[in-house]
């Protein structure tokens, strides 16, 4: 059986908490690993030994010899930080599967906690970063602001958005994805 994706573990396909069959309650991931995940935030992929057990990604082995990181290691890396920083002190599962960013930021927008404006710039901002380091750092700032107003996301989806955000070819499809789900309240 293939490993599971660090939130994959916890949230069913029904979008809720799994089942722990031990105790017959919900399977929340336990605070010292959201903990550890956290701590890889604003670090390099593969900086935090506490990080290590939660990849799944297999190592590139020509890259490992080079002792390099590829960039599928990168955005599991950015994707596990922030879903440990989205999900801390939440009841609900901040992983929710077809919740992409534009969506998820659209809410945003529309919860009222901050303005409209403020919470524009920023996701132009975040949209304009030219490299992932910079992209990770506006994704904390969205992801915080995110789990204020209680709002989940598809850490799959935002894994492979991190993914072909190093490739300077794929960017503009990710920003297009992004904003057809947030550019959604114009139409109304």
């Amino acid at each position: 059986m293939a490993q599971r994706l660090y939130w994959d573990r916890y949230v069913g396909p029904d979008n809720r908490w799994r089942t722990d069959w031990a105790t017959g309650g919900r399977a929340q991931p336990p605070g010292e690993e959201l903990a550890a995940l956290r701590g890889g935030l604003g670090r390099p992929a593969m900086d935090c030994p506490k990080t290590w057990p939660f990849y799944i990604t297999p190592v590139d082995d020509v890259l490992a010899l080079r002792d390099q990181i590829s960039d599928e290691q990168e955005a599991e890396h950015g994707a596990l930080a922030l879903f440990g920083l989205h999900q801390q002190s939440q009841d609900a599962p901040m992983h929710r599967q077809g919740v992409k960013l534009g969506q998820a930021l659209l809410a945003l927008r529309r919860s009222g906690k901050f303005s409209e404006e403020a919470v524009d710039r920023r996701v132009a901002t975040m949209a304009g970063a030219t490299n992932v380091s910079a992209l990770l750092v506006h994704l904390r700032g969205m992801v915080t602001q995110l789990r204020t107003v209680k709002q989940p996301l598809d850490y799959t989806h935002l894994m492979a958005d991190i993914r072909s955000w190093h490739c300077v070819e794929r960017r503009p499809a990710v920003r297009r994805r992004w904003a057809l789900g947030y550019q959604a309240w114009r139409s109304q």
